[in-house]
C-alpha cells in the first residue's frame, strides 16, 4: 500500500498531474475543533503530551479536508525540554525557556540517552495515528533543526533576529558548538524513535536558517542536517526526509543533494521558475503558497494555487504553504485552495 500513497510517490521522484497536498500547522488554531480540543487539554504542552488528544488534533484536518499527509502534532521545543531545559508557554506571547548563556548553563543540561522518558507520549501519539489514519494518508514526523532549536534555547524565547544565538556563536564558539552537537545527537535519536513508532517520512524544520550567512550557514544549517540525515539513513534507509532551511535564498541551491534529503521545502520568497530549473532536478520540491492567501481568499488564492501547480508540475512536487497556516486563516479558504488544486 505504501507505494500507492501520493506523498510517498512524489518523494520517490514521481511526477503527478495533481500533486499531493498538506499544510504546515494544518492542525491548529484556525480550526474550531482544534480550539475545543486544546481547551479540553488545558494548555498547549498538556495537549502535546496527551497521546489521545494529540492524535485527535492531528486527525482533525484529515477528516475535514482529506489531505494526503498528516503531520504529528507536537512542538520543536519538546526536545529541549527532554534535554533538561525548562519550557513553558505564555498565553498570547508564545514559548519561554530557561537560557543557555555559557558553559555552566550547558553543563546543567541532561544527556541524549535520557530524552525518551520525556518524549515517550509523542511516540505513543504516532502509534495511535498509524492505526487510525486512512490507508492512503502518509504519516509525517518532525523535529526542529539544531540551529533553530538552539536559538530558542539560548535566548529563552523567539527573537526577531536570533541575536542572542549569533552572539554566543561569535563570542563562545566552543559552548555554542557543544550545544549544536547535543541537539544534533538528540534529534537523531528522537526522529529514529518517531520512525520506529510509525512515521513514514520525517521533516527537519530550520525556521531561522535564513539568518545564517556564508560559512555559518554551511557549519550550522547544512552540516547538522547532513549528520542527522546520514544517521537516519543508516538506520532507516527507506524513510524519505524533507529539509526546510527557510529563507535560505540562494543557499537553497544544492542543499537537498548536499544533505541527502529527498525533498526540499521552500518558502514564499523563492521564485518558482528558478526552483523548477535549479532545485527540482536534485529533489522533490515542497511549497510554497503564501499563508496570507489563506486569510484573504478570493481570486488571488485560486490563481496562485494554479500558478504554483503549473510552475512545479514538470518535476516531483508536494503542494504546501511557504510557512505555517496562521490562526486568522479562514477554514473555508482551505477548501477553495483544494478545489483549485484538485479540480
Amino acid at each position: 500500500m505504501a507505494e500507492q500513497k501520493k506523498l510517498l510517490r512524489a518523494l520517490a521522484g514521481e511526477i503527478q498531474d495533481v500533486p499531493p497536498v498538506w499544510m504546515m500547522r494544518q492542525a491548529g488554531r484556525y480550526l474550531p475543533e482544534y480550539r475545543a480540543t486544546r481547551a479540553e487539554a488545558g494548555d498547549f504542552l498538556s495537549l502535546c503530551y496527551n497521546p489521545e488528544l494529540a492524535a485527535e488534533v492531528t486527525l482533525q484536518p484529515i477528516r475535514r479536508y482529506g489531505f494526503d499527509a498528516a503531520i504529528l502534532f507536537a512542538d520543536i521545543l519538546l526536545l529541549p525540554q527532554a534535554l533538561g531545559a525548562k519550557v513553558w508557554f505564555v498565553t498570547g506571547e508564545g514559548p519561554r525557556l530557561s537560557t543557555i548563556k555559557n558553559q555552566s548553563d550547558f553543563n546543567a543540561l541532561g544527556s541524549v540517552e535520557a530524552i525518551h522518558e520525556t518524549l515517550s507520549p509523542i511516540y505513543e501519539t504516532l502509534k495511535i495515528l498509524k492505526s487510525e489514519l486512512p490507508k492512503e494518508t502518509t504519516l509525517i514526523g518532525f523535529a526542529g533543526a539544531p540551529w533553530t532549536v538552539a536559538t530558542y534555547m539560548i535566548a529563552g524565547r523567539g527573537t526577531p533576529d536570533q541575536g542572542p544565538a549569533h552572539a554566543l556563536k561569535d563570542t563562545d564558539r566552543a559552548t555554542f558548538q557543544q550545544l549544536i552537537d547535543l541537539i544534533t545527537d538528540g534529534t537523531i535519536e528522537y526522529l529514529a524513535k518517531q520512525i520506529e513508532a510509525g512515521a513514514e517520512v520525517v521533516k527537519i524544520f530550520d525556521s531561522w536558517a535564513g539568518s545564517l550567512k556564508g560559512q555559518d550557514f554551511h557549519d550550522f544549517a547544512l552540516l547538522p542536517a547532513k549528520k542527522i540525515i546520514q544517521a537516519l539513513n543508516a538506520r532507516h534507509p527507506n524513510v524519505p526526509i524533507i529539509a526546510f532551511p527557510r529563507e535560505a535564498g540562494p543557499a537553497y541551491e544544492g542543499f537537498a543533494k548536499a544533505v541527502g534529503a529527498q525533498c526540499l521545502a521552500i518558502d514564499t520568497k523563492v521564485d518558482l521558475e528558478w526552483a523548477a530549473k535549479v532545485l527540482q532536478p536534485d529533489s522533490c520540491v515542497q511549497g510554497n503558497l503564501d499563508p496570507k492567501l489563506m486569510v484573504e481568499g478570493g481570486d488571488k488564492l485560486i490563481s496562485e494555487t494554479k500558478r504554483i501547480k503549473e510552475a512545479l508540475g514538470n518535476g516531483p512536487h508536494i503542494f504546501n504553504l511557504g510557512h505555517g497556516i496562521t490562526p486568522d486563516a479562514d477554514p473555508a479558504n482551505v477548501d477553495v485552495m483544494l478545489k483549485a488544486l484538485r479540480g
